[in-house]
C-alpha cells in the first residue's frame, strides 16, 4: 500500500469538505474556496472530519494515483487554511521589482521594463526591490506563477545575475582565461 496514500487527512474545524459524484472535491476555508475533479478510479470517503483515499486494485497506475489523489486533497485543505508562498530573489546591478495595482514591473537590464500581469487568485508583494513573494491558496498556481516570473531572467552561471528562488544554489562557472 502507498505510504503517502494511506495517511488520513485531518480536516480543521473551520474547513468544510464536500465530495460530489465523479470525485469532484470542493474545500471551503477561511482563505477561500478550491474545487477540483479527481480521477474516478480512486475512492474518496469523508467520515468524522477525516478524509481517506483508497484504491481499487494493486496495479502500478492505481498505486500512483493513490498517493497523488491524497496529496492533491491535502494541498487543497492546507491552501484554504494557511495558503502557500514562494519567495524569489533578484540579483544583479540595477535589477529591481515593484508592484503597482495588478502588474509586477521589473527592471532586469533590458532596454525596457518587463511587466507581468498578476493572475486572479494570486497576490504578489515586493517588500524590497530585490525580493518578490508570490502568495495564494492554490499550490499549483503559486508554483506556476513563480516559475513564469523566474523565466524572465534565469540565473546565469558566470556572474549569478537573474531571478532565483530563495536558497536556490546556482553553480558558478569560471570565465574565459586571459593569456
Amino acid at each position: 500500500m502507498s505510504r503517502v496514500g494511506r495517511r488520513v487527512i485531518e480536516i480543521p474545524a473551520n474547513t468544510k469538505v464536500e465530495i460530489a459524484t465523479n470525485n469532484k472535491v470542493s474545500v471551503k476555508g477561511p482563505k477561500g474556496e478550491l474545487e477540483r475533479k479527481l480521477h474516478p478510479r480512486m475512492k474518496i470517503e469523508l467520515k468524522d472530519n477525516k478524509v481517506t483515499v483508497t484504491r481499487p486494485t494493486e496495479t502500478n497506475m492505481d498505486k500512483s494515483l493513490h498517493g497523488l489523489t491524497r496529496n492533491l486533497i491535502f494541498n487543497m485543505v492546507k491552501g484554504v487554511n494557511e495558503g502557500f508562498t514562494k519567495e524569489l530573489e533578484i540579483r544583479g546591478v540595477g535589477f529591481r521589482a515593484q508592484v503597482a495595482g495588478k502588474k509586477l514591473t521589473m527592471q532586469l537590464g533590458f532596454s525596457h521594463p518587463v511587466e507581468y500581469s498578476i493572475p486572479e487568485g494570486i497576490t504578489i508583494e515586493a517588500p524590497k526591490p530585490t525580493q518578490i513573494f508570490v502568495k495564494g491558496i492554490d499550490k499549483e498556481k503559486v508554483g506556476e506563477v513563480a516559475s513564469e516570473i523566474r523565466m524572465f531572467y534565469k540565473p546565469e552561471p558566470y556572474k549569478g545575475k537573474g531571478i532565483r528562488y530563495k536558497d536556490e544554489y546556482v553553480r558558478h562557472k569560471v570565465g574565459k582565461a586571459v593569456a
